[in-house]
């Protein structure tokens, strides 16, 4: 037995507590399902208390140490890995004002005539072609709402952090996180890992007083110890140090062995994301950065569909109530059901096509979700596997990007999460990209991504490749069938890649529309 290290990965719908060995892996796994993942006043807001992880993750660990008392004690080390772009306010006492706004929530703020940002960036932004995605990233910052419409907790603010940098003070009593883990509507310069200065147009655009920020460390230093009364709290033995990590995709491609443009990695999760790694900076698309990895060095080029996997759920509770009900007589999931349903259904969707714009995007703020070529012989099954494919579209979308900046395509793609149980997606995968398609061995990859960070910290190994090659292991290879991919090329090319340019200035109209509406 290695080095072992307690890894809390929070994610948007669980919590999982994991012991990670560096020689075994995954020794010890607890998993928290969330009963009501977030609350909202509207259905296009989405809320949860901050302290509400941290009790959650205190479940998990007191569960994991009952399970094998001896070997969690023998942890050396732990990490936290959570989902990205939700921030806490904090007062002059370090307690949350309000309950924090999660990267799914939909409010916007209006900031009409961007009174937000200073004359020269107007002129700025819209010189270089930005003025949409300065206003889009301003209207979807949390801080421009509160100001808007809650000026009195603004005003008890202290600091506006991250939510893993509230976690990090509460295990260790310093308010302190990552340049790797700022995903999100922050003012941060990734290239430099550090937040811009006051007088940067950047600062202007997301409306947070730089004094508000928490200080920031780089991948794989300690971030402090846990202190007595959260040992207390939570079973972690006091005096363990945190390290710090990067975010939980960039985790999840490191865990599966994306660590140079030679492969990819795709996280079919509640959102999706393709992953590409490199040693130089550039941005994947138009104004969009690209992250730190979980150790330093190197950069996370990542394209994400916001509304990935989350379109399943939306299919069958709004159309597959019925489905829901045969899957349980089946005694089958809901999803494997489906898949069952759509296996037969030729590639293509016999010409059904998804553009999954269910959430807004940074590169196309305006867009929102389409579907053409509907006709008499479609069912609902269409509809269903038109939005996997549709999700595999944009994915090889935001690969495309990246092969332009990285001038190299990858050899194969790693697949993680929870969507990769389902060998159907990835061989549907495997035909919209024309590549070949690995299966991760684990879905937790974020937490084994995370756990490899630390042993690099650590020097347990001496390189990124050292710990992929100890820990990045696939079950399963899916290859691409020709003629399925003919199809798909066709229908990416002269259909998908279309639709956006065609409907661009409809997507407008409706922005206004909702707008109108709203306003009254």
């Amino acid at each position: 037995m290695g080095t072992i290290v307690l890894v809390i990965d929070i994610g948007t719908q669980s919590l999982r507590a994991s012991l990670v060995d560096s020689e075994q892996g995954i020794l010890l796994f607890e998993q928290e399902k969330y009963a009501v993942p977030y609350f909202s006043k509207r259905k296009d807001y989405a809320e949860q208390e901050p302290d509400f992880y941290l009790e959650t993750m205190a479940q998990a660990t007191k569960a994991l140490r009952r399970k094998d008392e001896g070997l969690f004690l023998k942890a050396q080390a732990m990490v936290l890995v959570a989902f990205r772009d939700t921030a806490v306010l904090l007062d002059e006492k370090m307690k949350p004002i309000r309950p924090s706004i999660l990267w799914c929530d939909q409010r916007t703020a209006k900031i009409k005539n961007q009174h937000n940002l200073r004359f020269y960036e107007k002129l700025l932004f819209r010189f270089l072609g930005m003025g949409d995605t300065a206003k889009f990233n301003s209207r979807r910052t949390a801080s421009f709402w509160i100001q808007e419409n809650e000026p009195e907790n603004w005003k008890k603010m202290r600091y506006y952090a991250p939510l893993t940098a509230y976690f990090n003070y509460r295990v260790t009593g310093k308010l302190q996180v990552c340049s790797a883990d700022c995903i999100g509507h922050y003012p941060i310069n990734f290239k430099k890992g550090r937040w811009y200065p006051s007088w940067h147009p950047k600062v202007s655009v997301f409306g947070i007083p730089p004094s508000a920020l928490p200080p920031l460390l780089p991948p794989g230093r300690i971030l402090g110890h846990v202190t007595r009364e959260f040992a207390e709290f939570s079973g972690i033995p006091e005096g363990l140090p945190l390290y710090a990590s990067g975010s939980d995709k960039s985790c999840e491609a490191f865990g599966d062995g994306a660590i140079d443009p030679s492969s990819a990695s795709i996280s079919l999760g509640t959102a999706c994301a393709i992953d590409v790694v490199s040693d130089k900076y550039r941005e994947p698309e138009a104004f969009l950065p690209s992250y730190p990895t979980p150790y330093p060095g190197s950069y996370d080029y990542e394209v994400q569909v916001y509304r990935g996997l989350w379109m399943i759920r939306w299919f069958y509770e709004q159309f597959g109530l019925t489905d829901q009900d045969e899957a349980r007589r089946e005694g089958l999931t809901v999803e494997e059901f489906l898949d069952r349903k759509i296996a037969s259904i030729l590639p293509g969707s016999d010409g059904l096509v998804l553009q999954p714009y269910w959430g807004p995007g940074l590169k196309r703020p305006n867009a929102k979700g389409s579907i053409i070529g509907f006709s008499s012989a479609h069912t609902r099954f269409h509809l269903y596997r038109a939005i996997i494919e549709g999700i595999g579209f944009a994915l090889r979308e935001g690969l495309d990007e990246i092969v332009r900046k990285t001038h190299r395509i990858p050899k194969y793609i790693v697949v993680s999460g929870g969507g990769s149980h389902s060998d159907l997606y990835l061989s549907i995968l495997a035909d919209i990209f024309g590549i070949e398609v690995r299966k991760s061995v684990y879905t937790e990859m974020t937490t084994l991504g995370g756990a490899m960070s630390v042993f690099l910290a650590m020097k347990i190994f001496s390189s990124p490749k050292e710990a992929t090659e100890r820990f990045s292991k696939t079950t399963k290879v899916f290859l691409p069938n020709e003629r399925n991919h003919q199809i798909y090329d066709l229908l990416y090319r002269d259909v998908y890649r279309k639709l956006y340019p065609s409907l661009k200035d409809i997507y407008f109209n409706c922005k206004e529309f909702y707008n109108l509406v709203n306003e009254e």
